[in-house]
């Protein structure tokens, strides 16, 4: 079975983005009340918005299964206040929930949390708790700058996070650290803003005891970790200088890479530096980057293609890749999918 870690709904019918402008719209009434209301988005509508798109190229890439969430760069923390960021998640881990409802073999649910600048992430817990004891959802994408680019809240080391952790553990659910669009000129989101987030916590983790207070807590860095293997050499020596333990000590027990990464050059480089055991399978197809590679003829968010090329590679690892790496950073997926 070959699982795919990182994919995002982008393909939701349009009513959903009608909802979030509405909801955006309101905003500039001062005195307006937030409330959820409804959303009227038939099954056919979203089996239409995935037949032609996931599902389709799930069948042609050879891929078994998406673990699947709301679409990234639209939770959009940093957009109202607490009530616009909780009736929003609401609804967009609903139609997640549905869309895992009418293709429980083709994907698994991670949700969207309802942060807010400010806003302490203990207001985080409930919907997560929802999501995943009713849902059956296994996991959930963690925002480290709800303020949208300009790092206004503390560090994800901190203890303001600890009540979201402390459930997560509970739960034993992990966080795929993924940041949402980017209100900050200087930082385009996908080539720029997603890649500072991927690089920055990792460095956070680097210079804290995080794990030591929470040491079953799993966080998954995508995009292939943004800077980070590139610049193993560099961390590892940070390390040292400030006498941290050595990284595969400090952090791979609890901190795991995906591989979208868009060439090949790239995925081989992740490979040869991140061990096997810590890298998860992933395309975020039909997301940041669409297009075809002139030099390839080929989607540069075909990842597998990547990975099937690495004559390298052994078939123990690639199968770790592939498979059995998700059920050791997921737990509730061999519960739910039956292994």
């Amino acid at each position: 079975m070959i699982i795919d870690c990182h994919g995002h709904y982008t393909t939701a019918p349009q009513a959903l983005d009608e909802y979030r402008q509405r909801q955006i719209e309101e905003l500039k009434d001062a005195a307006h009340v937030p409330r959820k209301g409804t959303l009227a988005i038939s099954d056919d509508q979203i089996r239409e918005s995935l037949e032609n798109a996931q599902l389709k190229l799930q069948r042609e890439r050879g891929t078994d299964l998406t673990i699947f969430s709301p679409k990234a760069i639209g939770m959009g923390h940093h957009i109202g206040n607490e009530a616009t960021s909780k009736y929003w998640s609401e609804l967009c881990n609903e139609m997640i929930h549905r869309v895992c409802t009418l293709y429980p073999e083709n994907f698994v649910g991670v949700c969207q949390l309802p942060q807010s600048p400010g806003v302490r992430p203990t207001n985080c817990v409930a919907e997560l708790e929802r999501c995943v004891r009713e849902f059956g959802f296994i996991g959930c994408n963690l925002n480290p700058d709800p303020s949208g680019g300009y790092w206004q809240g503390p560090p994800m080391t901190d203890k303001w996070w600890y009540p979201l952790y402390e459930k997560m553990v509970e739960l034993d659910v992990p966080a795929m650290i993924h940041v949402s669009g980017s209100c900050n000129p200087n930082f385009h989101a996908t080539g720029a803003h997603y890649l500072n987030g991927d690089t920055t916590v990792f460095m956070q983790l680097i210079t804290s005891n995080l794990f030591k207070d929470f040491p079953t807590l799993k966080f998954i860095i995508p995009h292939g970790g943004g800077a980070v293997p590139y610049h193993w050499g560099r961390y590892r020596g940070i390390a040292q200088d400030l006498g941290r333990p050595p990284l595969q000590e400090l952090l791979l027990d609890n901190v795991f890479f995906d591989t979208c990464v868009y060439h090949k050059p790239g995925i081989e480089l992740l490979l040869k530096v991140i061990p096997a055991d810590n890298i998860l399978f992933a395309s975020e197809m039909v997301g940041a980057v669409k297009g075809i590679d002139p030099e390839t003829g080929f989607h540069y968010d075909h990842t597998k293609r990547y990975i099937d090329a690495i004559d390298w590679l052994s078939d123990a690892d690639r199968e770790k890749i592939f498979h059995t790496n998700v059920q050791k950073v997921y737990p509730r997926f061999s519960t739910i999918q039956g292994g």
